[in-house]
């Protein structure tokens, strides 16, 4: 049985728009049938630019039809979080305190989008400024996850990986500065990329902490995350990854696992699932050795005072003016980063520091970190703690913990679908050598491959590699 048009990978999607075997604007038509099936009920999107998604759609399938295919984006729909900047569009950082803006220009990878070709579908929902990991705090309301609408999707990019997962886009655009793209890309079961830390501009994005801050695309697949994150760069039509070892071919690729700390405190399912996945990495040639990052247990209180000061310091002047439009759970995180010291804040840059040279050397000699994205599955909507292994951990912090220390150290970092537990997905995390994010994805790509070997969806009719 072929597989609904809008749940195609994007590598299998550009080749049939390419060669006009399908239309863009026949796509577009079904993603969009997708929002109004179950808009309501996963709420992933702020606005849905229909008509200027169908007249995009048409406008692609015109210059295809006139021998100017673009590359693999054309025709594509891809949605934006919230948080950035889409000319002509508001930008409301799902936030009250935003009402009345509209973007003026497009953030330079909205350009970059267009450039490529892709459809701007719509703006997705999240969590209000980017500021927690379960979009919860919204004043659009929180979006859900399309496996368990009772559970978070993961935040602060939740709707843009419902999007993904519930088939209403090809691809999102996220930003993380704690796990914000990883950790909803994990609870959805989708992939989720953020690269080397300055390689894409953030510029046209609300900030968070501008110097934690990251971009990247969210996808149904490896391949997927590399075509978006290539265009993201201006290089619309890449060259397809070079997975370092292919099946029965042997792998000399050395992984390690941060046990000690890090993996201390994992859900059952989910460690269950890591070990899965470690034995299928193992099987197909991989050989993977414990490691130690000896102060990941500072880095939640290195991260916090690095964050809370510089987003109070953006938000200084509206938490002033505005400071009953802010939910209030934002508002406190805001109000308590004006009472960080300014030793304290240098303090924690050298803690960044110390974390970034720690896991440089976890990665001597290897060509990456492997861990689970996240330590549990997507948590209720709503639940202020969360049992972790027989003890109570407060949400956040348990949706936190194996993804911000990446952010600290600038490292690239991905999280690809494991498996599930409870009916939920869970995400391998795969953390890379700063500058080497290709390298990263030819291993991410390596991984994928050896995890469900069985998984990609049988080719439609026509399809040929774009």
């Amino acid at each position: 049985m072929t597989p609904p048009l809008h749940t195609l990978p994007i590598t299998q999607i550009a080749p049939l728009i390419r060669s006009r075997a399908v239309a863009s604007a026949a796509l577009v038509e079904a993603c969009l049938g997708e929002i109004e099936r179950r808009g309501r009920e996963l709420n992933a999107f702020t606005l849905v630019a229909a008509e200027a998604a169908r007249e995009a759609a048409r406008e692609a399938d015109r210059e295809i039809a006139a021998g100017r295919w673009r590359g693999p984006l054309h025709g594509v729909p891809v949605s934006i979080k919230d948080l950035i900047d889409q000319r002509g569009l508001p930008t409301t950082a799902a936030s009250r305190v935003m009402a009345g803006h509209v973007a003026s220009n497009d953030a330079p990878c909205v350009a970059a989008l267009r450039g490529a070709g892709a459809v701007l579908i719509g703006k997705c929902n999240l969590h209000e400024f980017a500021y927690g990991p379960t979009s919860e705090d919204s004043c659009f309301g929180p979006p859900r996850n399309p496996h368990d609408p009772s559970r978070t999707p993961g935040g602060s990019s939740g709707g843009s990986a419902a999007a993904v997962a519930a088939g209403m886009c090809a691809a999102s655009i996220g930003t993380d500065t704690g796990g914000s793209i990883r950790i909803p890309a994990a609870a959805c079961g989708v992939v989720g990329l953020k690269p080397t830390i300055g390689e894409l501009s953030c510029g046209g994005v609300i900030p968070l902490c501008r110097s934690l801050d990251h971009i990247g695309p969210l996808t149904r697949s490896v391949e997927d995350a590399w075509i978006v994150y290539r265009a993201m760069a201006g290089d619309p039509s890449p060259s397809p990854l070079d997975p370092p070892f292919q099946d029965g071919s042997k792998s000399s690729v050395r992984v390690g696992i941060p046990r000690r700390h890090l993996l201390e405190r994992l859900d059952p399912g989910v460690r269950a699932r890591f070990e899965e996945a470690l034995g299928r990495l193992r099987a197909a040639g991989i050989v993977a050795e414990d490691v130690e990052i000896r102060h990941a247990p500072a880095a939640a209180a290195v991260y916090l005072h690095i964050v809370l000061p510089e987003a109070s310091e953006y938000h200084a002047r509206l938490l002033e003016a505005r400071p009953e439009d802010y939910a209030p759970a934002v508002r406190l995180r805001l109000e308590m980063g004006r009472a960080i010291l300014a030793e304290d804040y240098i303090r924690a840059t050298r803690g960044r520091e110390t974390l970034r040279r720690e896991v440089d050397e976890a990665l001597n000699g290897r060509d990456a970190l492997v861990l689970p994205t996240l330590a549990i599955p997507a948590p209720p909507l709503g639940a202020p703690t969360v049992e972790v292994d027989g003890s109570s951990e407060p949400t956040r912090a348990a949706l936190l913990r194996l993804t911000q220390i990446f952010n600290l150290s600038g490292s690239p970092a991905i999280s690809i679908p494991c498996g599930q537990t409870q009916g939920l997905p869970c995400g391998l995390q795969i953390v890379g050598h700063r500058g080497r994010t290709k390298d990263l994805m030819a291993l991410a790509l390596a991984c994928e491959r050896a995890l469900t070997p069985s998984s990609a969806p049988p080719p439609h009719p026509d399809s040929r590699r774009w």
